[in-house]
C-alpha cells in the first residue's frame, strides 16, 4: 500500500544561534531533514509533503528527492503543529495511510516507522501513535489513558494539571492515520489553549470520541525520537549515530581502534580483516576491500581501496581508485580521477590528480603528478612535477614503462618520456624523449670568485 508522508520542517531553530534553517544543519554529513526523507524512501513512500517556513528557499534547495516525490508548502505564520499540517491538506491523496514526521528528528529507525505503519494498518480507522517513557518528562505532552488503559488524549505540559504532570509517558509527535480522517480532524482544530496555537495532538481526543482506538508503539531507543534544538544536542546525536555505525561495522568484522573516534558521513562497504585507526573521516560512497589497513587521521571520499592495501597516516583520498597491494602516504593526497594500479606506491607529500600510476610504479616523496599516464615499474624521484597547466589549458604527460625520473625534474606537458628512459636529476624536459636513453637538461655549473654575500641594511 502506498504511504504518503508529511514532514514538519518550518521551524526557525532560534536556539541553534545560526542563520541556517535548523533542519539543514548536518548530522553525519547530511541535513537533518534529508535523514527523514531517506527514511521515508526506504519504507517505500512515494510522496513527501514538506512544510517549510524559515529559510524556505534554502530548504527547497538543500534537500534531494531521488526516487521520492517532494512537494513543498509554506507556513508563513507559526501557529502550531496543527496549523502546519493544515497547510498540506489540499495536496493529500484521499483515504491513504499518512505518516507525520519532523524534520529535526533524524534518527528514527526504518524498523520503528514500519512497525508504526503496521499498527495503523491493523486498525485503519484509528491512529497509531509513537510514545515513549521519560524519567523527567517536563515540557512534553502527556499521554492520558482511561480505566481500561486505552489512550484518551494528549495534554500539553502548559495545559496539564499537577496530577497529569506526574505521567511519564509522553507524545513524540510521530503518528500514522488515514488521510481523509486527518483532513476532517484538522479542520475542527481550534486554538483555545495556553499557547494560543492549533495543536495537532487534539486529533487524538477526536479519534477517541468517534469510537476509534489510538494504539501506541515505542521506539527501541530513546534517541530515535529525540529532536534537535541546539548545537549541543546536534553534537550529542552525532556521536550516537557514529557509535551505532561503528558497532555495525565491528559486528561485521571491521577492527576500529577506537569507535569513539570514527566518523562515517556516507556509506561504507568493507571486506574482511579491515583495520581503521583513529580520527578517520569517511564521506560519500567508500568501498574498502579485504585486508586493508587505514592509518590515523585519514580522509576518504567516494573512493575504492583494493585488497591488502595500506593507507598511512594523514592521507586524503577523493574520487580515486586504488587497486590491490598498494601503499599510500603518509601525508599523501589523491585527487579526483586518480587510479593506482596494483603494487604501486605513493609516499609522503605526493599529490596526484587525474592520473594513472602503473603496476609497480613509485613516487616516494614530494612530487606532483597531474594529467599523466605513468606506465609500469616507473620510479619518480623527489621534487618531480608534471607541469600540466599553461595558464589556460591542461596538457598530458606520458611516462612509459621502466622510466626513471631523477629528483627535482620538471616534465613540461604535453610531453612523452619513452620506455626505460633515465632522466637526470634537476632536468627540465620540454620535448618527447625516445626509448632507452639518458636525458639531461641542466645549466652548466660555474663558480664565481670574490663574491660578496649580501648583508642587512643598517
Amino acid at each position: 500500500m502506498d504511504i504518503q508522508v508529511i514532514i514538519l520542517a518550518a521551524g526557525k531553530g532560534s536556539r541553534m544561534k545560526s542563520r541556517l534553517p535548523k533542519v539543514l544543519h548536518k548530522l553525519a554529513g547530511k541535513p537533518l531533514v534529508q535523514h527523514v526523507i531517506d527514511n521515508c524512501k526506504s519504507m517505500g513512500a512515494k510522496h513527501c509533503h514538506l512544510v517549510v517556513g524559515h529559510g524556505a528557499e534554502l530548504v527547497k534547495e538543500g534537500v534531494i528527492g531521488e526516487n521520492i516525490e517532494l512537494s513543498f508548502v509554506e507556513q508563513k505564520e507559526q501557529l502550531g503543529t496543527g496549523h502546519a499540517v493544515k497547510m498540506t491538506l489540499e495536496g493529500l491523496q484521499a483515504d491513504t495511510p499518512t505518516l507525520i514526521l519532523y524534520g529535526d528528528v533524524p534518527l528514527t529507525h526504518h524498523d520503528t516507522l514500519s512497525q508504526l505503519v503496521d499498527i495503523y494498518l491493523a486498525d485503519p480507522k484509528g491512529i497509531a501513535l509513537m510514545t515513549c517513557f521519560l524519567d523527567e518528562p517536563t515540557g512534553y505532552g502527556r499521554i492520558t489513558r482511561g480505566a481500561d488503559n486505552l489512550v484518551t488524549g494528549i495534554v500539553e505540559h502548559k495545559d496539564a494539571t499537577e496530577e497529569q504532570r506526574e505521567i511519564n509517558e509522553i507524545n513524540t509527535g510521530i503518528l500514522c492515520c488515514n488521510s481523509s480522517q486527518l483532513i476532517e480532524w484538522v479542520g475542527r482544530l481550534n486554538n483555545d489553549n495556553a499557547q494560543g496555537e492549533y495543536y495537532l495532538t487534539d486529533i487524538i481526543a477526536m479519534c477517541v470520541e468517534q469510537g476509534n482506538q489510538v494504539t501506541t508503539a515505542q521506539p527501541a531507543y530513546l534517541y530515535e525520537v529525540e529532536g534537535i534544538n541546539t548545537l549541543r544536542q546536534l553534537a550529542e546525536l552525532e556521536r550516537v549515530w557514529q557509535l551505532e555505525m561503528a558497532q555495525q561495522l565491528m559486528d561485521g568484522g571491521v577492527t576500529l581502534t577506537d569507535p569513539a573516534r570514527f566518523d562515517l558521513r556516507g556509506t561504507l562497504s568493507c571486506g574482511s580483516d579491515v583495520v581503521i585507526d583513529i580520527n578517520c573521516v569517511i564521506e560519500g560512497r567508500v568501498i574498502i576491500k579485504e585486508g586493508v589497513t587505514i592509518g590515523p587521521n585519514v580522509c576518504l571520499k567516494d573512493c575504492t581501496i583494493g585488497a591488502n592495501s595500506v593507507i598511512k597516516a594523514n592521507s586524503v583520498i577523493e574520487e580515486a581508485t586504488i587497486e590491490n597491494e598498494c601503499s599510500v602516504g603518509p601525508f599523501a593526497r589523491l585527487r579526483p580521477g586518480t587510479l593506482l594500479k596494483s603494487d604501486s606506491h605513493i609516499g609522503n607529500f605526493v599529490e596526484i590528480k587525474k592520473s594513472t600510476l602503473g603496476h609497480g610504479s613509485k613516487a616516494g616523496h614530494l612530487a606532483y603528478i597531474g594529467d599523466a599516464e605513468v606506465g609500469e615499474k616507473v620510479n619518480i624521484g623527489a621534487g618531480t612535477i608534471t607541469c600540466n597547466y599553461d595558464g589556460a589549458n591542461k596538457h598530458k604527460t606520458i611516462i612509459e614503462d621502466g622510466a626513471f625520473i631523477g629528483s627535482d625534474s620538471q616534465l613540461v606537458a604535453p610531453v612523452r618520456v619513452g620506455k626505460n628512459v633515465t632522466v637526470g636529476a634537476g632536468s627540465t624536459i620540454t620535448k618527447d624523449v625516445q626509448d632507452d636513453v639518458l636525458v639531461i637538461s641542466r645549466v652548466k655549473q660555474k663558480e664565481i670568485n670574490d663574491w660578496k654575500r649580501p648583508v642587512k641594511n643598517k
